[in-house]
């Protein structure tokens, strides 16, 4: 399993969420547990046992598994609606080489089927709750966009840094400054960013916070930069960097970088209201 484990909750139901070579796997295990909390295994062996529950997962192994077993696959289809016939998910993996169920061992054990499969079995404990696993699986996937959408961003404010301190250690830093005096340069340098975009200095900032209605807030100045400043910064921080080997005074750089942010979030900040404004006209 290649991220952490992830739960939802539909109707006082837990459900676990786990990812399998990149794909969202739901626990059939704890969805079962809706209809009867006691036997899990058996709701599961009763539903994998119908033939329309086997016809369907042996065309989404057919779409998604090369490897898949096609006469273990028949020879399981043909018994099915027999006498006594019961499929249970370890025959139907170790039969037929499947990959939409897999089971897991340990804290978070129990029989896991991929979405596209979960959603069936949902379906056939309860449309109800079939809606609401989708409903509640799906804003899961949306905050993991947003999240991952600020990952992004923070990402590329970090990318862009280095090479903004790389410039500074390169032109700079003279040799044979002690760590103490090189971190005191890389300040300043990340100030007059800070000075040129925000107004103010990392101190001012954290002094001005310290006290009134903002004095909850933790971290630094950047930490609360709207996704226009970021974008904006991550480009002063290059400017900056191509400025300083280029030799010019800090106070002309500080000078001329407020400039190109007045001008950079002007446009950033008009762009974003002009969308704002088509979107709300559709």
């Amino acid at each position: 399993m290649s991220k952490k484990n992830q739960n939802i909750e539909i109707k006082g139901n837990k459900i676990t969420i786990v990812s399998s070579n990149k794909e969202d796997y739901i626990s059939i295990t704890d969805i079962a547990k809706y209809k009867n909390s006691e036997a899990t295994g058996l709701v599961i062996s009763h539903w994998m046992s119908t033939k329309y529950t086997i016809e369907f997962m042996g065309l989404w192994e057919k779409m998604h598994n090369p490897d898949f077993n096609v006469t273990e696959f028949r020879n399981i289809k043909n018994e099915a609606g027999s006498n006594g016939f019961i499929l249970s998910s370890k025959n139907w993996i170790n039969s037929t080489n499947a990959i939409g169920i897999i089971s897991k061992a340990g804290r978070y054990g129990g029989t896991y089927a991929h979405k596209d499969i979960a959603f069936e079995f949902a379906s056939w404990i309860s449309a109800e709750f079939k809606l609401f696993l989708i409903k509640e699986f799906q804003r899961l996937k949306d905050e993991e966009q947003k999240q991952l959408g600020w990952d992004i961003k923070r990402n590329l404010t970090k990318i862009n840094y280095r090479i903004h301190t790389d410039a500074i250690k390169q032109n700079l830093i003279p040799e044979n400054l002690n760590a103490k005096q090189i971190s005191s340069v890389y300040a300043t340098e990340a100030d007059v960013l800070n000075m040129a975009l925000f107004g103010k200095t990392a101190k001012q900032w954290r002094d001005d916070t310290s006290t009134g209605s903002a004095s909850d807030k933790k971290g630094n100045i950047r930490d609360y930069a709207n996704v226009s400043q970021l974008v904006c910064l991550a480009n002063l921080e290059n400017i900056n960097a191509l400025l300083i080997k280029e030799n010019f005074s800090q106070h002309d750089r500080l000078k001329k970088l407020n400039q190109i942010a007045i001008e950079q979030m002007k446009l950033l900040t008009t762009d974003i209201s002009n969308k704002l404004l088509s979107e709300t006209q559709q």
